[in-house]
This record gives C-alpha cells, sequence and structure tokens, in this order.
C-alpha cells in the first residue's frame, strides 16, 4: 500500500509570532490566517508557513552551523527582491556563498532564507 505524503506547514520556533508572521505575509503575498502570542500562520503558497513562540529562543545566526532550515525563495528580479525584503526588515549578512546564483537574507530573528531567480 502506498500512500501520498505532502508538506502542508513549515513552522518556525521565534521570538514574536505575530511580528514575523507579518515579515513574512509581506514578503510571499500571503496572508496572515492566525495571530496570538504564541502561534501565527501564514497561508497562500504552495506551503503554508507558521510561527510558534519558543520561550528564551535565540536566533540561529548566519553562517554558524546553528541553523536548522532555511527557505529558498525563487523570484523574477533577485536585486528588486532584495531590496524589497530589505525594506521589510530582512538583513544582507556579509557572508554569501552564492556567488551571482542567490542571495542569503536573514528575517528578523535571523533565520536565514535564499532568494534566487526563477523560471
Amino acid at each position: 500500500m502506498t500512500t501520498t505524503i505532502t508538506v502542508s506547514t513549515v513552522i518556525f520556533d521565534c521570538q514574536d509570532p505575530a511580528a514575523l508572521a507579518d515579515f513574512y505575509a509581506k514578503a510571499t503575498g500571503g496572508r496572515i490566517a492566525h495571530s496570538d502570542d504564541d502561534f501565527a500562520t501564514v497561508e497562500g503558497g504552495p506551503v503554508g508557513l507558521a510561527f510558534q513562540r519558543v520561550a528564551g529562543y535565540r536566533g540561529p545566526g548566519w553562517p554558524g552551523d546553528a541553523k536548522h532550515v532555511h527557505l529558498d525563495l525563487q523570484v523574477t528580479d533577485v536585486e528588486l527582491a532584495v531590496k524589497e525584503l530589505v525594506g521589510l526588515g530582512a538583513a544582507v549578512p556579509e557572508f554569501q556563498p552564492g556567488g551571482a546564483d542567490w542571495t542569503v537574507l536573514t528575517d528578523p530573528e535571523g533565520h536565514p532564507f535564499c532568494v534566487a531567480a526563477g523560471a
């Protein structure tokens, strides 16, 4: 017997779920479906995003090896997307291993994500 398994949501540990949901909703064009002090969700893409408060949470830091997961975002114009994402609160770390292929950014709590040109 075979069953189909689909990833439905990626959940981030964080300090401020509402603020991080707001950042990713604006960044991806999604919408906040739920938000309170402990948990928030963003819908509207192929995979949902959720953010859960963890007491004493410390961001992963980049390029440290403490990161556990990162998102890859496909965009039509990397330079423009980086500018817009920085305007929303993302940061551009100094260490950039992708060369011209992708740009690493960090969200307002330090989670790294990559921005690359999509087809």
